[in-house]
């Protein structure tokens, strides 16, 4: 079994920051891929960062140059770092796990934390 688990979403007013983390537990030999996404009421979930095990990072446009991702290969998180943050980016954020599902395999396993809520006032 594997968990994600997601701290650090809250309210702020626009401009202001917000730091996300998300850890991973359980049985697991690595992690590949780890990403951020979120969604809005009424809205699809969308692609906010992604970054490779070897620290490679792609963002969506409408977020370029405020948000930043980073992971610690040692204590398996991610984390997002959300500065100028603006009303459109309320949402709730989710991070994602792509997970060999054994070692070495090529199959990898989507696993998703539960979610937190990151609420920005205008």
């Amino acid at each position: 079994q594997v968990q994600l688990v997601e701290s650090g979403g809250g309210l702020v007013q626009a401009g202001g920051s917000l730091r996300l983390s998300c850890a991973a537990s359980g049985r697991f030999f690595s992690i590949d891929n780890m990403a951020w996404y979120r969604q809005a009421p009424g809205k699809q979930r969308e692609l906010v960062a992604t970054i490779t095990s070897g620290g490679t990072t792609n963002y969506a446009d409408s977020v370029k140059g405020r948000f930043t991702i980073s992971r610690d290969n040692v204590k398996n998180t991610v984390s997002l770092e959300m500065n100028s943050l603006e009303p459109d980016d309320t949402a709730v954020y989710y991070c994602k796990a792509n997970i060999p599902l054994w070692r070495g395999s090529p199959i990898l396993g989507d696993y998703w934390g539960q979610g937190t809520q990151v609420t920005v006032s205008s």
